[in-house]
């Protein structure tokens, strides 16, 4: 039965972002579940497994296959049952195996920002103890890149996701917003004027791409980058922070 899940922080994939604590996690764990996203995402499940032996954890690794959303639902049920079926597919792989101490899951980041694990294992009946392992975010990872502060001098930091960006604009009073979740590069949909970007993708990995400027000078080469890069890997996980500089013109 499972009494402990512990939820791990990977960062955005490199191996240099596992923390001493990850790292002893995995080692103690009896199981590591591991996701498959499909074949055109095997490189993911290759950096999972790579992060798992360099830990050199005697873990059993269970797979399962992860579900698609069901893109005839609103938004709100689509997220809620795909959720469902995510918890339902892990107690259907673990129960394949006999769990004799701690299941360990590796999560892209940080499990307590802006992922839904957390919400996926309050899912389990009976529900286990939930230890979370913080990660490096791919906030941390993309202002490093850039070499550049989240905020500015006692600014505030507003984050949001693609989403929220499209359908309400950029947020009243706000200088600074970190987006994630983003897939249609919703910054498009933003006067442009006095606002600059910083863009990442595959951070701190060997095939990080970064780029930054003017919002009105960059848009449309972070949106060619993004689409070759994401053709070329068959996947893709960026971010990026949008700043308000009321210095600069159009």
């Amino acid at each position: 039965m499972l009494k402990d899940l512990w939820l791990v922080g990977i960062g955005t994939g490199s191996p240099a972002h596992m923390t001493l604590e990850g790292m002893q996690a995995l080692r103690d764990a009896s199981v590591i579940l591991l996701p498959l996203k499909g074949d055109d995402k095997e490189a993911l499940a290759a950096l999972r497994y790579g992060i798992i032996n360099a830990t050199g954890t005697q873990a059993k690794i269970v797979t399962f296959d992860y579900p698609l959303r069901d893109p005839s639902l609103p938004y709100g049920p689509r997220v809620t049952t795909w959720h469902d079926e995510i918890a339902r597919r892990w107690s259907a792989a673990l129960a394949t195996v006999e769990v004799a101490g701690p299941v360990a899951l590796l999560v892209w980041g940080d499990p307590s920002l802006y992922d839904s694990t957390l919400r996926i294992a309050e899912r389990l009946d009976p529900r286990p103890t939930i230890h979370v392992v913080p990660g490096i975010t791919a906030i941390q990872a993309l202002t490093a890149a850039h070499a550049i502060p989240l905020n500015t001098v006692n600014g505030p930091v507003k984050i949001t996701t693609g989403r929220q960006l499209r359908d309400h604009g950029w947020p009243e009073g706000e200088e600074t917003l970190v987006v994630l979740l983003d897939g249609a590069c919703s910054f498009r949909a933003l006067d442009p004027a006095g606002l600059k970007i910083w863009w990442g993708a595959y951070l701190g990995s060997a095939e990080q791409i970064l780029c930054a400027g003017k919002l009105a000078e960059v848009a449309d080469e972070i949106t060619a980058r993004r689409g070759e890069a994401r053709a070329q890997h068959g996947w893709i996980m960026d971010t990026y922070l949008l700043r308000r500089d009321h210095q600069l013109g159009d």
